[in-house]
């Protein structure tokens, strides 16, 4: 199959690059971000490494939206929640109803919205422990090894799966095996989205709040205790909703604390990149989804609420102390009030 990448980020190109060199695929990518496309362009190609090691340039065909002419079989989605509105509508010509799309965004809201272009069956999501960072236009760094990344899959609409669907999540699942991207196919779409977005509420948003890498904040002594409080505040949330995660309460905290200090200990999450560089965070498609999800069902989430205003206002501080990221912080923390 040929492969297509919407977004040419962290994520974007470290499974379009693995599946370049380990399966063999034919892939391009797609971008809207002008100074990584004209920078790939330029240096024919993007520069990429492995745990700050080993970096190297690898020849990678980019394109914006509008003039791309190829018919991929499968779209890898990977943007910004708040990017994805706009993005989308670039891309609306380019979808042909014979093709499927696979998404491991954080957050939620983004299967719905492609969903508007895509026919449902013809969409798969998925959740990733792996890591990847932006050192800047055209320069990406992956993080932890082929034994350190894991990810899940499962059609956004199971219960329309038709044989043909079921073959290409087959053929999408050798084709990210041979990409050493470790997917396991699972049966529980919601389960597996709400889970990955409660590894995130504690991970993403906390590290980012403090500005440290995942390692570190395993080193502080109440990281279990913390990881712990949000965790069964996330697990009561989606009970009260109906909702049955992957894994227990237990193996969630396992997961997020075997991740952080073991997994990916030298991994900053991509929340944190969005910080540092005056960019709005997805904190509330992740701390403020779960809150979301509670206030629905009669539930105060009072510590995602809290962590959700925290990380605005870490966004409103980040601006203060750094002037000329001042005028995109001060929106963000207006919007979140809003």
């Amino acid at each position: 199959m040929k492969y297509a990448v919407i977004g040419a980020g962290g994520m974007g190109v470290q499974y379009g690059v693995l599946l370049q060199e380990f399966a063999g695929k034919d892939v391009d990518f797609i971008d809207t971000w002008q100074e990584n496309v004209e920078q790939i362009r330029a240096q024919h190609g993007v520069y990429v490494s492995q745990d700050e090691q080993d970096r190297h340039l690898v020849p990678i065909h980019i394109y914006y939206p509008e003039e791309y002419d190829g018919d991929p079989d499968v779209w890898i989605v990977f943007l910004k929640q708040m990017q994805l509105d706009e993005v989308l509508k670039r891309c609306s010509g380019l979808f042909r109803s014979h093709q499927y799309v696979f998404s491991a965004m954080n957050g939620y809201g983004h299967f719905e919205k492609i969903a508007q272009y895509v026919d449902p069956s013809h969409i798969f999501g998925g959740t990733a422990l792996i890591g990847a960072e932006v050192y800047g236009p055209g320069d990406m760094n992956f993080t932890g090894g082929a034994d350190a990344k894991a990810m899940n899959m499962c059609a956004y609409r199971e219960e329309n799966s038709d044989k043909d669907s079921a073959e290409v999540e087959q053929e999408i699942f050798r084709d990210f095996t041979a990409a050493t991207l470790n997917p396991t196919i699972v049966s529980n779409f919601m389960g597996m989205c709400m889970a990955k977005i409660v590894f995130n509420s504690v991970l993403n948003t906390l590290c980012t709040m403090y500005q440290i890498r995942f390692g570190e904040f395993m080193r502080h002594p109440g990281a279990r205790w913390m990881t712990e409080q949000l965790v069964d505040e996330a697990y009561t949330a989606a009970e009260q909703a109906g909702l049955t995660l992957l894994g227990t309460r237990e193996s969630e905290v396992e997961t997020i604390c075997h991740t952080a200090g073991i997994a990916h200990p030298l991994h900053y999450p991509s929340m944190y990149q969005d910080l540092t560089k005056g960019r709005p965070t997805e904190v509330d498609y992740i701390n403020g989804y779960i809150a979301k999800i509670g206030r629905e069902h009669g539930y105060e989430c009072r510590l995602h609420e809290f962590a959700t205003q925290e990380l605005h206002l870490a966004e409103l501080a980040f601006g203060i102390h750094h002037p000329e990221f001042a005028r995109t912080a001060q929106a963000s923390a207006l919007a979140a009030r809003n």
